[in-house]
């Protein structure tokens, strides 16, 4: 009795000295991308364990898996805008103090699109370069994996050659960012490659064709035997995470992934640990806190080695069974967006990103659109920085550039307007919206007919009003219903509606049923931003202004882009 009174003693003065001092709780809610979710969680509960606590309270800290996407759409929506291709969030979604997505790209289109937008910290907490995964027998036999070293204009040339038989696919880069990276990388080596649009846009083409939501639905499109007729009609490359490669082959498929390293490397993912800036000085250094051990401890390193991911720095900890043709752990590293969390990465910046995605929306998501120019007299003024071309050749040359983007899918026509262009109507119609398969040439040829008129003034508001009306007269349920004019001047019609008559009339006439979007495209440093604004918000769309007219064709991009939002 005597020893066991001993034992007993020992053992609550044991737990009385393991227990924390610490009074009331500091909670810190962190939402992290699903696969890295148990490191950080363990790496969590061992802070806690240690007695750790911020100014005399306890930690108590959750971690919660969350798609990257989910969290984006919920902070751009929070911060009144949406992200291309993603659109507003569900507004269920509660932010967390400290977010985790996979990649830093998530933070550089939230800070081009909310430059409110400032999380703290934002150093990466972990890493997984980006690959292309390929089944091993397609491997072997399309690119000699694993003896030959291969580039991305190799790996281009090899999907959009005539007698390819492979068959790309891509997890939606607008809500993945391994898709995201696999896009610009092959965008880059396109450009360096024929460096032209039509290849440029073969290739996205050739991507959409078995594009994925989510990676889960893709990695079931990957073959499911060796058998030569699975294989061909499988998926045969996408771009993925090595974490991807590893998790899938822990499954034991009866078909193998192999992980190529294809060169130059694309944008890894970097798991960067951002504070959210709403959150407050305890939360914050309770995010401090954690952030250390997940930078310092050697567990978590493990941990992570055994979730397929490996360290900031590209090494790995213990277990970790790197994929055959893995770099070195300094070259995945330097492939990591900017440790700044949002800065450029290999030559990429949020303007690069945009430009992407912006491509990509525009081919993806087929519309019905109706595109209106401005033929005022003022688009006859020179532009410098184009060499000297008038304002309405650049418009119409990057007009053309952005139409050949679009496949036979979409609907389109062309108006011009100016002041009593037919009568004393200011506007006139060129081709009526239709099929584009059918008036493709019709379309191209009536860009010749976009001329200015000496003397025209700009009849912009009954323009819009009539515009807006006839998408709205032949609306399509299954396509984005818009309009997308473009104008280098302010309304100078004395005869027309007035803003505000135009403004009430716009939303009298909104049918939630059949929503029309005005897009407008302002041109120069004469236009009003604020009219150009109030105008298409009333319309349900936005305002893009290009100071420099040399850059109307990443404008128009973004136009098109955005009226094409998605509820994410």
């Amino acid at each position: 009795m005597a020893v066991v009174a001993v034992i007993s003693g020992s053992y609550l003065g044991y737990r009385q000295l393991s227990q924390p001092s610490c009074t009331g709780s500091v909670p810190l809610v962190i939402a992290a991308a699903p696969e890295i979710v148990a490191p950080i969680k363990a790496a969590a509960d061992a802070t806690v364990a240690t007695g750790a606590d911020i100014d005399g309270k306890c930690l108590d800290v959750t971690v919660n898996a969350a798609e990257p996407v989910e969290i984006a759409a919920a902070i751009a929506t929070k911060h009144a805008t949406q992200l291309t291709g993603v659109g507003q969030g569900s507004g269920a979604t509660v932010l967390p103090d400290v977010w985790v997505p996979d990649s830093s790209t998530w933070l550089q289109r939230l800070k081009q699109a909310a430059p409110g937008f400032t999380p703290l910290n934002a150093q990466s907490v972990a890493t997984s370069p980006v690959v292309v995964a390929m089944p091993e027998p397609i491997a072997k036999s399309a690119v000699g994996w694993p003896d030959k070293k291969l580039q991305w204009t190799d790996l281009l040339a090899a999907m959009t050659s005539s007698d390819s038989a492979l068959k790309p696919g891509i997890v939606d880069p607008a809500l993945d960012a391994s898709g995201l990276s696999g896009l610009l990388a092959l965008g880059q080596a396109s450009a360096a490659g024929n460096g032209n649009d039509a290849a440029r846009v073969g290739v996205l083409r050739t991507l959409a064709l078995n594009r994925s939501n989510l990676r889960a639905d893709l990695v079931a499109k990957f073959p499911k035997s060796d058998d030569p007729a699975a294989l061909a009609n499988g998926v045969g490359l996408a771009a993925l995470s090595e974490e991807d490669v590893i998790a899938y082959n822990a499954t034991k498929p009866p078909v193998s992934l192999a992980a190529l390293y294809v060169e130059p490397a694309a944008v890894a993912l970097d798991y960067p640990f951002a504070v959210m800036p709403e959150t407050d000085a305890a939360r914050g250094n309770a995010a401090d806190l954690l952030f250390g051990e997940l930078t310092q401890s050697p567990a978590y390193r493990d941990a992570l080695a055994g979730a397929g991911l490996r360290g900031a720095d590209g090494a790995a900890g213990g277990g970790f069974a790197a994929p055959t043709g893995a770099p070195s752990p300094e070259a995945i590293a330097a492939s990591a967006p900017a440790s700044s969390g949002g800065g450029a990465a290999n030559g990429l910046d949020a303007t690069a990103i945009g430009r992407a995605l912006a491509s990509w929306t525009a081919i993806t998501s087929p519309g019905r659109m109706l595109v209106v120019f401005d033929v005022s007299g003022s688009m006859l003024g020179t532009v410098p920085t184009a060499g000297g071309k008038t304002r309405n050749q650049v418009m119409v040359e990057a007009a053309g550039r952005g139409l050949g983007l679009l496949d036979n899918e979409w609907w389109l026509g062309v108006w011009v307007f100016s002041t009593e262009l037919a009568g004393q109507r200011d506007y006139r119609e060129l081709v009526p919206i239709g099929q584009l398969t059918k008036q493709k040439d019709e379309l191209q040829a009536s860009l010749g007919d976009v001329r200015p008129v000496e003397g025209g003034a700009t009849g912009l508001y009954d323009t819009v009003l009539a515009s807006y009306l006839e998408v709205q007269k032949g609306y399509q349920a299954d396509k984005v219903n818009s309009v997308v004019l473009f104008t280098d001047g302010q309304n100078e019609d004395p005869n027309s509606i007035s803003r505000e008559n135009l403004i009430q009339q716009l939303k009298d006439k909104a049918d939630a049923k059949r929503p029309v979007r005005v897009i407008l495209i302002g041109i120069g440093n004469e236009v009003n931003k604020e009219e150009l604004e109030s105008v298409a918000e009333a319309g349900g769309g936005g305002a893009y202004v290009a100071q420099d007219p040399a850059k109307i064709d990443e404008i128009f991009l973004q136009a098109i882009a955005s009226r094409a939002a998605t509820v994410g």
